[in-house]
């Protein structure tokens, strides 16, 4: 067994759309970024990929290429999902957490959930999500960014 860890933080703007864990949230703000930004995704890909040791997901993914210019997040989970296997590795689960201040995540983890479990072909008991705020500290509490960490566990077949 191995175990990988992923972080990944993406500003916040007024007028972007905001994609967490592979669903669109309906709120004032959206995360910046090459693709569409998707912190929650982009944090289990790097804990998926830190596992097996294969680098980050800027190695596979560059943001300076523009193939991968507003792409969504979930076909690079997907690939990098396939790397993994590739690499002789199983998927055993997956452990993160958001930290936002808005819009309440609560409501939207049971379907992140089923939507990351399709993607990485895992069950849905598999993905745990959890969500907290800064409680008004730092830019995540001032609502400038959004950031997520993640931990995954990958087993050799």
């Amino acid at each position: 067994m191995r175990i990988g860890f992923g972080y990944d933080v993406h500003q916040l703007q007024t007028g972007k759309e905001l994609w967490l864990g592979g669903i669109k949230l309906s709120h004032t703000k959206g995360a910046l970024g090459h693709s569409d930004a998707d912190v929650l995704i982009h944090a289990i890909c790097d804990a998926l990929l830190g596992a097996a040791n294969l680098r980050d997901i800027g190695f596979h993914f560059s943001n300076t290429d523009p193939k991968y210019k507003g792409i969504d997040s979930k076909v690079l989970l997907r690939e990098v999902c396939l790397l993994i296997r590739n690499a002789g590795y199983e998927i055993g689960n997956i452990d993160a957490t958001l930290a936002l201040e808005a819009p309440k995540i609560n409501p939207h983890i049971p379907e992140m959930q089923r939507v990351l479990a399709e993607v990485m072909a895992v069950p849905v008991d598999d993905i745990s999500i959890k969500a907290t705020t800064n409680e008004g500290l730092g830019y995540v509490g001032t609502e400038h960014g959004v950031n997520a960490y993640a931990v995954a566990l990958i087993e050799r077949k």
